[in-house]
């Protein structure tokens, strides 16, 4: 994902500066370049803000395969990961998006398997941007942060929600997790 989002990045400089992009997305043009030259790993919020300002699917960051018709993912073949950080304050990065549509061409829905990792970050920040979320607990307990409300969900909960409401996704007590995530965006 980094090559990908960074060449990506760099080439759309010269039709849509840091500045511009930041103006556009609702970002600080600080974020916008400390993400183009690797030092941040981006959260999916502000890589979404940056995706509909450049009028490309979110997914144009994460891959480069065109297969038109169905696509089939392997359990092995989802041991590819991407890494992103989850808004914690202190946190780099703790977890691992497994892509499970990777090679599906002009796709809006992201379906990932996720490790979340055990962290003892318990301060973050709520994100938003256009679209939807599903999430299953596959292993552990999660809790979202979703508007005003928290929600604990253990092994086989759901929650579907509308992601334009500031959320947050992180490992219930710092423990870890797996998750199944589906995220819808509009282009």
């Amino acid at each position: 994902m980094e090559n990908t989002l960074f060449v990506y990045l760099y080439w759309c400089r010269i039709s849509s500066p840091p500045p511009h992009l930041a103006e556009r997305s609702g970002l600080a043009v600080e974020q916008i370049e400390r993400i183009e030259n690797n030092i941040d790993i981006p959260s999916l919020a502000p890589l979404i803000k940056i995706a509909r300002v450049l009028g490309v699917r979110l997914g144009t960051f994460l891959d480069d395969m065109t297969d038109e018709g169905p696509v089939l993912c392997r359990k092995k073949e989802a041991s590819d990961t991407i890494s992103f950080s989850n808004n914690a304050v202190r946190s780099r990065k703790h977890m691992e998006y497994h892509s499970l549509s990777k090679s599906k061409a002009d796709r809006h829905m992201e379906p990932f398997i996720i490790d979340v990792a055990e962290s003892s970050d318990n301060e973050f920040i709520l994100s938003s941007h256009e679209g939807e979320e599903f999430i299953m607990v596959m292993e552990g307990t999660m809790e979202i942060n979703y508007g005003k409300n928290t929600y604990v969900l253990e092994e086989g909960d759901s929650i579907y929600y509308d992601s334009i409401v500031p959320h947050h996704v992180h490992a219930f007590e710092g423990q870890a997790a797996k998750i199944l995530a589906v995220i819808y965006t509009p282009i």
